[in-house]
C-alpha cells in the first residue's frame, strides 16, 4: 500500500517505510570506492583466520564436507568458513533482524521464495535457512562473483531509504536483505546461494552435505 509521500505499508506490520531503490550513480561509486577498501582489508585479517581451522587443501579441492562450530558467534554476528574454495557465511540473526527480514515486501524482490536456482528445500522459506536465526550462505553475489559486503543494521544511512538490512555487492551495486534475496533491478540475476548443510549438534553445522534436504 502506497501513502502519499511516497512510502510503502507493509500490510502485515503496518509500518510505514520507503522501498529501496537503485542509487544514484555518483554516490553508489562513492559507496563502492569505500567499500572495496574496506574489503580488502577485512579479508587480509579473515584468511589467516580461515586458514587455521579450515580442512586440508586436498580435501578442499574435493569439495569435502567442512565442520564449523559457531557456539561462540555472538547474535547479529557473522563468521566465514571456507569450502570448495567459496566463503560460507554463517550468520547469527537477531530477532530484530528476522523482524526487519519480515517488513519487506514480496515485490521488491526478484524471487522471493527462491524458485530461479536449484537450492536445498530449506532455502524456500520465508528465511531461506533450517534454522530461522542461523543463516548459512555462500558469500558469493550471482553477477560476476564478488563479495557482498555487511549492511546488517536497518536505516544504514549509507543505503538507500526503506532499507532494512542486508548485503551491498561493492563491485556492481547489487543489494540483497538479510535472507540474501536479491533487490529487483540489481545487476545480480539471482538469490545467494545457500548450500547443503546440516546440523551435527546444537552448536555444530555440517558444511556440504545434508539429510534429505532437512
Amino acid at each position: 500500500m502506497s501513502t502519499s509521500s511516497g512510502a510503502t505499508t507493509h500490510p502485515a506490520s503496518g509500518a510505514s517505510f520507503s522501498t529501496p531503490s537503485p542509487m544514484d550513480p555518483r554516490r553508489r561509486n562513492l559507496i563502492i570506492g569505500t567499500c572495496v577498501a574496506g574489503g580488502a582489508a577485512v579479508a587480509a585479517a579473515a584468511w589467516p583466520f580461515l586458514d587455521s581451522w579450515s580442512p586440508s587443501e586436498r580435501a578442499k579441492a574435493a569439495g569435502a564436507p567442512v565442520e564449523a562450530d559457531f557456539g561462540a558467534l555472538g547474535p547479529g554476528q557473522r563468521m566465514i568458513v571456507e569450502w570448495r574454495g567459496k566463503p560460507v557465511w554463517i550468520i547469527n540473526r537477531t530477532k530484530e533482524m528476522l523482524a526487519d527480514l519480515a517488513k519487506i515486501p514480496p515485490g521488491n524482490l526478484v524471487d522471493p521464495d527462491s524458485k530461479q536456482a536449484n537450492q536445498p528445500p530449506y532455502a524456500t522459506n520465508a528465511t531461506r535457512s533450517i534454522k530461522p536465526g542461523l543463516f548459512v550462505v555462500v558469500g558469493i553475489c550471482t553477477h560476476l562473483g564478488c563479495s557482498p559486503t555487511d549492511k546488517f543494521t536497518a536505516g544504514d544511512p549509507t543505503m538507500p531509504a526503506g532499507w532494512e538490512g542486508g548485503f551491498f555487492c561493492p563491485c556492481h551495486g547489487s543489494m540483497f536483505d538479510l535472507a540474501g534475496r536479491v533487490y529487483k533491478n540489481m545487476p545480480a540475476p539471482d538469490n545467494l546461494i545457500v548450500p547443503p548443510y546440516r546440523f551435527a549438534s546444537d552448536t555444530t553445522v555440517i558444511i556440504g552435505e545434508d539429510t534429505k534436504g532437512a
